[in-house]
């Protein structure tokens, strides 16, 4: 499958990072246990950091009456995407990439490619769940080295919920870009169908690996390579 007839190449590449960029087992088998492990010790010895001090804060917001614990050990269990939670998990990893107990092991595919596309002028983001410290934290503790420098962007949770069009509204209202202009990879047909309706192009990236069940009316590409031949992007080493 080739471009779509009328649609511009893109300037723009926003991307997901999970199932897309970074194999789902990294965050669900090694973050996602690494900040449970963690978190209770690091509320009490950071516990006048403003971070944490504003994350307890929205959790008795949120959850009037139930200790923030408690609250805490509710949302990992159902992977909430709340942001109090993301900020508390996002400083655990903070303290495990420092302490080398923690590095992102992305796709083979991906840091060549996102060179490629930075290299021809693209303008490289990232919109995830996870918090824009937690964002930088990956990327700045890879495999492959700290590749924070490809992106020009991190969008997360401020914006709004990855399945609102709205989010995606505002996210190029706040960068300056044109929808057509800016291509959304992700794995989650309901987060590609919210970045449709507000006019942005899509690609669903369907990791073998992963076992990301296919779309039926998004494109999709099983590598940011297949997803740079769909739209004449160029798809690197």
């Amino acid at each position: 499958m080739t471009q779509n007839p009328g649609s511009p190449t893109p300037r723009v590449v926003l991307l997901d990072i999970e199932g897309t960029t970074l194999p789902v087992a990294f965050v669900h088998k090694v973050l996602f246990p690494y900040a449970r492990a963690h978190l209770p010790a690091l509320l009490v010895q950071q516990h006048d950091n403003p971070v944490v001090v504003q994350a307890l804060a929205e959790t008795a917001q949120l959850a009037p009456g139930v200790p923030a614990a408690e609250q805490l050990e509710r949302w990992m269990d159902t992977d909430a995407k709340v942001a109090p939670l993301k900020s508390l998990q996002g400083l655990c990893w903070e303290q495990g990439y420092r302490q080398g107990e923690l590095v992102a092991d992305l796709y083979a595919d991906v840091v060549p490619t996102l060179q490629a596309w930075k290299a021809a002028g693209l303008t490289l983001a990232v919109y995830s769940s996870g918090s824009e410290a937690a964002q930088k934290l990956i990327y700045g503790y890879t495999e492959q080295g700290d590749v924070t420098p490809l992106f020009s962007a991190f969008f997360d949770l401020k914006v709004g919920g990855k399945r609102e069009s709205a989010s995606y509204r505002a996210i190029v209202q706040q960068a300056g870009w044109v929808a057509a202009d800016v291509l959304f990879l992700s794995d989650v047909v309901a987060e590609l169908e919210a970045a449709e309706q507000a006019g942005l192009q899509v690609c669903q990236i369907a990791r073998p690996e992963d076992g990301t069940v296919c779309g039926v009316r998004h494109r999709v590409a099983a590598s940011l390579p297949q997803a740079a031949r769909l739209f004449g992007l160029p798809e690197g080493a």
